[in-house]
């Protein structure tokens, strides 16, 4: 039986989740919206604040006003990345 909350670095090896999808969560996150949910892709949605949240590296380096754009798009990548999918 499919895990019905995979890692969305699983998802992404399987071509359920894409670039786009993943930009798409970052570019929100660094414009400051965190909305508890947001639509990942074929019917999995992913809480962007508790996955941030849940990664002590991303939190650090998303509050540190001298990270580089480069570094908070990373840290937040990393985070999602590892970060449980849920089945909408």
């Amino acid at each position: 039986m499919p895990d019905p909350n995979p890692a969305v670095g699983e998802l992404f090896k399987a071509n359920v989740v894409n670039h786009d999808d993943l930009n798409a969560l970052i570019d929100a996150v660094l414009a400051g919206r965190m909305n508890a949910q947001e639509e990942l892709a074929e019917g999995y949605t992913l809480d962007v604040a508790s996955a941030v949240k849940a990664n002590t590296f991303a939190t650090a380096v998303l509050r540190d006003k001298t990270s580089t754009t480069g570094a908070r798009r990373t840290a937040a990548r990393t985070a999602f990345l590892l970060a449980r999918a849920q089945k909408a």
